[in-house]
């Protein structure tokens, strides 16, 4: 689905820039991920599974083609 869009934009920025962005773009979510876990009180291992899903769901949208 954006998969079209993550290559036409890894393409004209350059593989070494784009990974940097890709890098962190995942960092960013990674943290609002802990973040509000952190404020609903849950707890690490249930966090950690999400960021799992997150990445699983990532890569079955295309946007880590």
């Amino acid at each position: 689905m954006f998969a079209p869009i993550v290559i036409l934009t890894r393409n004209a920025v350059g593989q070494p820039k784009f990974t940097k962005l890709r890098g962190q773009a995942i960092a960013l979510h990674s943290k609002a991920i802990t973040n509000f876990c952190n404020q609903v009180g849950i707890e690490r291992t249930q966090r950690q599974n999400w960021i799992r899903l997150a990445r699983d769901n990532g890569k079955r949208l295309g946007l880590l083609a």
